[in-house]
């Protein structure tokens, strides 16, 4: 039997964020972040359980100095990568396309597929390839496992995921509905169940994931069959920076009107709109706060507010559609485990379909899974706080918790 921990890592373009976690009791004896990685200074910070935190601010010109960085932490803590308690590395990666359906130990044909995928994924597959390729070079005798946010999706019936677009093209450039956030749905969908003391494969869930990125989700007996992110995050719901679903039509319209280019509308629409582009704030705390206020601020946030809110009522009551019987609607992530007035706001008026929330129970903090709905109500509203990196350690002990995989 090989060790018990699981060292996750979460690479992207100029971060990369990471947690030890011993799946014999549950611990996380470590956890840290390097951020600004290629700029003039980046950022280090490191956290041992136990211990006091070591934060530093130093060149860090690439992944492979960030990660190197990142191991030398651990083994400042006798956590190595070389300790006989590690029992492999596990990658988020963002997008797995059709194939990757489950947690995959990385060789070289994987390797070659996240890498084919870059064209429908080109602001993360690149990064998280990166973090791939140096942890394996830095610890060659691990296995490396992958695990894909496009995976939980992989269940979504046909009629879900094809767009309503000439076929022969859409097969061509892989253009249809991958879904994103996998890991945090499919480990929310679990713990809602729990939470009900069910079965999930007799629970009928849907999951809103409400941070500065957003996606909801239908999930039938344990099993996605709709998701509101598409062939890239930026469908669905109003988000901090991204705008959600809009006519594709817009995108015609600003180029032969306003003459901007693909790249200025691509910009647009994920980097300057949602609630940025509305109010001038992607942090939900903030226009809640501006809000409270009067004047102009106070009417902006207001208006970006209820346009993030019924976006979410059109999703909550369609998925109520898609699933025919809902057992419970879940808020988690920085949003949705936080702002109690995106809850109330986002089930007010739906009585008719079963759901309304308990303004005490709303109103009060809790860091563990809990629910907001009176007692005598025909759906469970929920705050099921997300643990991704937990959900990626368990995946990836799973497949190689036994000692039989190794890196090939």
């Amino acid at each position: 039997m090989r060790g018990t921990r699981v060292l996750v890592l979460n690479t992207g373009s100029s971060s990369v964020k990471y947690q030890l976690l011993d799946m014999a009791d549950g611990s996380r004896p470590a956890a840290g972040l390097v951020e600004r990685i290629g700029e003039r200074t980046s950022y280090l910070r490191h956290a041992p359980a136990g211990g006091p935190r070591r934060e530093r601010e130093e060149p860090v010109p690439d992944h492979q100095a960030a990660l190197e960085a990142v191991a030398g932490e651990l083994a400042r803590d006798g956590m190595g990568l070389d300790s006989p308690e590690l029992a492999a590395i596990g990658h988020r990666v963002v997008h797995g396309g059709r194939r990757f359906t489950e947690p995959t130990v990385v060789d070289d044909a994987v390797l070659a597929e996240i890498e084919r995928l870059v064209p429908v994924a080109p602001l993360h597959n690149p990064a998280n390839l990166a973090g791939i390729r140096t942890a394996m070079e830095l610890a060659p005798h691990l296995p490396q496992v992958a695990v894909f946010d496009t995976a939980f999706h992989t269940t979504m019936p046909e009629y879900a995921a094809r767009y309503a677009i000439d076929t022969a093209v859409a097969d061509a450039h892989r253009v249809r509905r991958y879904g994103f956030h996998g890991t945090s749905h499919a480990y929310v969908s679990r713990r809602a169940a729990e939470l009900l003391g069910r079965d999930p494969s007799e629970v009928n869930v849907i999951v809103l994931h409400l941070g500065n990125g957003s996606s909801a989700s239908a999930v039938r007996g344990g099993r996605c069959v709709d998701t509101s992110m598409g062939l890239t995050p930026l469908e669905g719901l109003v988000m901090g920076t991204r705008s959600g679903d809009v006519d594709p039509a817009v995108v015609f319209h600003l180029a032969r009107v306003a003459g901007m280019s693909v790249d200025e509308i691509d910009v647009l629409l994920n980097k300057r709109s949602g609630l940025l582009g509305l109010c001038g704030d992607n942090d939900m705390r903030e226009v809640l706060r501006r809000m409270a206020g009067e004047g102009p601020d106070a009417e902006s946030a207001r208006l970006a507010f209820e346009i993030y809110v019924h976006r979410l009522k059109k999703y909550i009551g369609a998925y109520c559609a898609v699933l025919g019987r809902v057992d419970a609607v879940v808020f988690t992530a920085g949003v949705g485990e936080n702002a109690a007035p995106v809850r109330q706001a986002a089930v007010e008026g739906l009585e008719g379909l079963g759901l309304a929330v308990d303004a005490e129970l709303n109103a009060a903090h809790g860091g563990g899974p809990r629910l907001i709905s009176p007692p005598d109500a025909r759906v469970a509203v929920a705050v099921v706080p997300t643990d991704e990196e937990l959900e990626i350690a368990g995946q990836t002990y799973a497949l190689v918790g036994d000692g039989t995989t190794e890196r090939k």
